[in-house]
């Protein structure tokens, strides 16, 4: 019964370790390594033969997001000065943004934060929206019309930038930028961007002006174009999500692959009057957000945007019919645009729901009071280091009497080790017997071989919660702890952690009871030991969560160990 036993948790351990496994990659956006799902095709993905064909994903009642004129300008009426006209870049600067606005469209083409470092390059801030050879991601907004094809103010249309102040200095309380579209069609668009300091949203209100002598009917459209690579520097030994995103009441938090995009498999709400789309990737996200009330249509596709590199482009957007406006009236629409870190309590004073994209997968219930809790360690205590030392802590002592009641079933299976073995070696060539002469040796000593099983389990959900917690929680980058650790995102620069790591869980094993088959007791430090080397590449701050779990484990299993009367024994196979 005791080889039984152990090898249904050996079973269940590597079962497990292998669905969770392949269950992340899919939830992020890879393919699964072990169930693997139809790969889909590596092309990138082409414009079709009209680019205002009609996408899956948008709704029928209206223009599709397709109809919103692509980033080649691609059947986009303008007028001769407007197409020999040259867009200008303008630099804006608050304490928390450094942002590059393109007056072709008014266009947000650039975001470098100010108070994030590139982990990769450490003399370089963090860029998120970039309109270079290396990465496209850009804000686009602009006008279609609801019926006709009459072309009216774009994201392709030169602008005027109106004069005023380009920084946002200590004193003020905050920066507007405006720019004026010229008159299209009877149209014109002043589009106005305001930060404030501190700040990554952006209040973007949209003033559209009838000129003409006939009422006019429009759609304003907001989007988010993006590549589909994944950010630079991303671990090959974890995955993170990195795609769009969608957010309503009716579906509340949907995230969707750029695969499933390319393959027009998207199944995300398409209408709503509440939400938000996005942009997320690890620790960074871009997000527009429409005030509630307002209708929209979202679609998401594959659009090409004549662009060399790989996998380009994807697109999310949001459409918003607008009510007739009469000659010489002009509407006025605001909205929010967010690009900067997924700090949750932001994201979620911004916009209820908004804080979502900072992912925890499908134990969120879990994680976001994990959370809660390892924000307020951090509060008192002013090191993220040892506000994980401290949450562990806490959890295990929540979890005491669940743990010295496996420990004390893991003691009594240790204690009456020496019985199984010598009468296990005695019957080994009648093995109807010799479980029979086990069971007997169990219930004499009132031992339960599964007693230390379900108290374990019961913990497993709350560990993993934890995990994705801290690996998702961007207060982490660039956060020192002690001494050599600088950066709690980053891998042990010395490989210390890891090392320590993997001392604690061969000691941890070493404490556990030997099976009586040689084989399982080489698989029992043969997985440990495999698993330890994946996390000389994780963040450091995960492997101080992991080394303090295992620390404290050992010392409570020790003093159980140590009052039942069974020394700690250090049970070392033979390879």
């Amino acid at each position: 019964m005791n080889d039984i036993r152990r090898t249904i948790l050996w079973v269940i351990f590597g079962f497990s370790m292998v669905l969770l496994w392949d269950q992340w990659q899919v939830h992020n956006g890879q393919k699964a390594t072990f169930f693997p799902t139809p790969a889909s095709q590596k092309t990138t993905p082409q414009a079709s033969s009209n680019a205002t064909s009609a996408n899956s994903t948008s709704a029928t009642s209206v223009p599709t997001a397709v109809n919103v004129p692509v980033a080649t300008g691609m059947n986009l009426p303008v007028s001769v000065s407007q197409s020999q006209a040259k867009s200008e870049k303008v630099e804006i600067l608050t304490d928390v943004l450094k942002l590059t606005f393109d007056t072709e469209g008014g266009t947000l083409s650039r975001a470098e934060l100010l108070k994030h470092i590139d982990v990769h390059r450490p003399s370089h801030n963090e860029v998120l929206l970039d309109d270079s050879k290396d990465r496209v991601y850009l804000a686009q907004t602009g006008l279609i019309a609801s019926a006709s094809g009459t072309a009216f103010p774009t994201h392709k249309t030169i602008m005027t930038l109106r004069p005023g102040p380009r920084k946002l200095e200590a004193e003020d309380k905050d920066l507007s930028i405006s720019f004026e579209s010229p008159v299209e069609n009877g149209v014109k668009l002043l589009k106005t961007y305001t930060l404030k300091p501190g700040a990554y949203d952006i209040a973007v209100k949209h003033e559209i002006i009838n000129a003409s002598n006939q009422d006019v009917s429009l759609q304003l459209y907001y989007q988010l174009v993006r590549d589909g690579n994944k950010p630079d520097g991303e671990s090959s030994f974890y995955s993170t999500f990195t795609g769009p995103a969608v957010y309503t009441e009716a579906k509340k938090y949907q995230k969707v692959e750029f695969a499933d995009i390319k393959k027009k498999k998207v199944d995300v709400e398409k209408e709503a009057t509440n939400g938000y789309i996005a942009m997320v990737q690890h620790y960074f996200v871009s997000a527009w957000v429409l005030p509630d009330g307002l209708n929209r249509n979202i679609s998401m596709d594959a659009v090409d945007i004549g662009s060399a590199m790989p996998d380009c482009c994807y697109r999310a957007t949001m459409i918003a019919p607008l009510e007739t406006i009469k000659p010489g009236e002009a509407k006025s629409v605001s909205a929010t645009f967010y690009t900067g870190p997924q700090e949750e309590k932001k994201l979620e004073a911004i916009y209820p729901g908004l804080e979502l994209v900072k992912d925890y997968g499908w134990l969120t219930i879990m994680a976001k009071p994990l959370y809660w809790l390892l924000d307020k360690l951090n509060h008192y205590l002013g090191n993220w280091g040892w506000s994980i030392v401290a949450l562990v802590l806490l959890l295990k002592a929540g979890f005491y009497w669940l743990n010295a009641h496996a420990y004390k079933s893991m003691a009594k299976m240790k204690a009456v080790n020496p019985r199984i073995m010598e009468m296990r070696e005695r019957l080994k060539d009648n093995p109807q017997q010799m479980q029979m002469e086990m069971m007997k040796i169990y219930r004499e000593e009132k031992v339960n071989p599964m007693g230390g099983c379900l108290p374990i389990a019961i913990q497993i959900p709350v560990f993993i919660a934890l995990y994705w917690v801290l690996l998702s929680t961007v207060e982490m980058r660039n956060a020192p702890w002690i001494g050599w650790i600088h950066d709690l995102a980053a891998p042990d620069p010395l490989f210390i952690l890891p090392l320590v790591m993997t001392a604690t869980t061969m000691l941890q094993t070493a404490l556990n009871p030997a099976p009586p088959d040689p084989m399982q007791a080489k698989m029992m430090w043969i997985m440990p030991l495999a698993f330890s080397v994946m996390f000389f590449f994780f963040p450091a701050g995960l492997v101080l969560y992991w080394i303090t779990n295992n620390v404290l484990s050992i010392a409570q299993q020790w003093i159980i160990n140590t009052r039942m009367g069974v020394p700690p024994q250090f049970n070392l196979p033979k390879f």
